[in-house]
């Protein structure tokens, strides 16, 4: 990451007046009120609550790139991915902050601080005391992790109640940022219940602009009196820099994520068994639905509690347990912080007409390593639509791109960055399952529907990244349509 230093120097000059005449009379004295506003009794509060973290990791070189970058579809399909890794061995290291939370050496940091470390360990900021850390579990979805030092007596932080924030909220960021040294900035809170980045699987931020750096990921946010409300976790930039965004996990959730990993070494969640995308005006028109609340289902997975409470792709999740679904992300974060088992009350739109199941939840799997790409021998290739190429999914690619049994359609191959459909958010690699509701089995049945529809909008079903979701394609499509990523609940 490039980092630019700005300094600047202001001189302050007393100038003398070189007017003609006598010197005005001497102004009155002046006495400043010395209770100013402070926040130093915070500070020396939260300060030595908060420690420096130091990890270091070996990164293996991924043995399949070479096997990409000599293949020509390969190359085509994932080239972009990989043209800047690394062909060798090397070692990385990261810098964060942490927040310690028992006076035994339990601590709350961040999961990408300590994501594959060989080696931890953490200084704490008030004295020059340095420990070797454990790290006791990590939660990838919430990029949380707890470390355990070897120590007693430890100052605690106090945590708050992130579920009562206000804008407008004092905050103030403690960490170490660039490795400067610990350092408190101050700001508001700007907004919460921020999310849809992509940055990670639960999305709730509490956004503030509270200068938050690199260094400062795992460390406090707090309160006007000191209690923790979240943990530093992402900023906004841009190549010019900051832009004064910076986001935290609520110490709510952080709360929850904590006590499960002490407990039982992992996080268990809810599962629906859907992956469920936002409703766009386009999809809402297909869909008949209004597009201001909701969740579209674009695929049950089979014999998930969705399947069998009945639900199907392209109902809309309206209610869950009694609240009102907002969008995707809203249901995700209800299911997932909701009990495996639990009987679940279910409110959908199905051809405009509302209906209520109840669907017992299923635990949600825990995340699986990435397939590994090696040599793909594929069929001829098809062009379908205006700039899209696909061709059948056969048993090698199936195999080597571990696409599910159930998942049925043309595989597109390329999609010129011109066409609509790339506006639209088609990608090399997805899965055509349907066109215009009709079922695509094969890259000719891809051909032939297409043409029976050229010049029509069309509602397309794809299967892409573990799940399906809907979307349109047409020739008002707009250039730069950012793709939208499915969730699965």
């Amino acid at each position: 990451m490039k980092v630019t230093f700005i300094s600047a120097i202001y001189l302050v000059l007393t100038l003398s007046s070189r007017a003609a005449g006598p010197r005005p009379e001497p102004s009155p004295t002046i006495i400043l009120n010395t209770n100013k506003p402070t926040f130093s009794t915070v500070v020396k509060k939260i300060a030595p609550c908060i420690v420096n973290i130091y990890s270091s990791k070996t990164v293996e070189a991924d043995p399949q790139l070479e096997a990409i970058m000599n293949n020509p579809m390969l190359r085509d399909l994932f080239g972009d991915q990989v043209e800047n890794s690394p062909t060798k061995p090397h070692q990385e290291q990261a810098l964060g902050s942490g927040v310690i939370v028992s006076s035994d050496g339990y601590i709350l940091t961040n999961f990408h601080v300590v994501d594959g470390a060989d080696e931890v360990e953490v200084s704490l900021a008030s004295s020059e005391r340095e420990f070797k850390a454990k790290v006791v579990g990590t939660d990838a979805p919430t990029d949380l992790s707890v470390l355990k030092i070897v120590s007693q007596n430890l100052p605690v932080a106090e945590l708050g109640d992130s579920d009562n924030l206000q804008v407008g909220d004092v905050a103030l960021a403690v960490g170490n940022p660039f490795g400067v040294g610990q350092s408190v900035t101050m700001g508001i809170i700007s907004a919460t219940s921020r999310g849809g980045f992509g940055v990670m699987d639960y999305e709730d931020f509490i956004q503030t602009d509270a200068a938050i750096n690199p260094g400062n990921s795992g460390g406090a946010l707090t309160d006007g009196d000191g209690k923790v409300i979240g943990i530093n976790t992402a900023i906004l930039s841009t190549a010019r820099g900051g832009q004064g965004i910076g986001f935290a996990v609520p110490i709510n959730l952080a709360k929850s994520v904590m006590q499960q990993i002490i407990k039982e070494g992992r996080v268990s969640r809810g599962s629906l068994g859907v992956v469920v995308q936002p409703i766009t005006p386009d999809l809402a028109k297909h869909f008949k639905v209004s597009d201001e609340g909701g969740a579209l289902i674009g695929e049950v997975i089979p014999g998930g509690p969705a399947a069998q409470a009945g639900l199907k792709a392209g109902d809309v999740i309206t209610e869950f347990l009694g609240k009102k679904i907002d969008d995707p992300r809203h249901l995700r974060l209800l299911v997932g912080q909701t009990k495996p088992g639990t009987m679940a009350a279910l409110a959908f739109l199905r051809d405009r007409k509302e209906q209520r199941v109840t669907a017992k939840l299923d635990e949600m799997p825990q995340p699986k390593a990435k397939a590994a790409i090696h040599h793909i021998e594929v069929a001829e290739s098809t062009v379908v639509l205006d700039g899209v190429t696909v061709t059948d999914v056969d048993t090698s690619i199936r195999s080597h791109l571990k696409i599910p049994k159930t998942i049925e359609g043309a595989m597109i191959l390329r999609v010129s960055d011109e066409s609509v459909a790339y506006s639209a958010g088609l990608r090399p690699g997805d899965i055509m399952q349907e066109i215009n509701r009709e079922q695509v089995r094969t890259s000719q049945q891809a051909v032939d529907i297409s043409r029976k529809l050229r010049g029509q909008e069309l509602l397309l079903r794809v299967w892409s990244d573990g799940g399906s979701r809907f979307m349109t394609v047409s020739h008002e499509t707009k250039k730069l349509h950012a793709p939208v990523t499915p969730s699965r609940d």
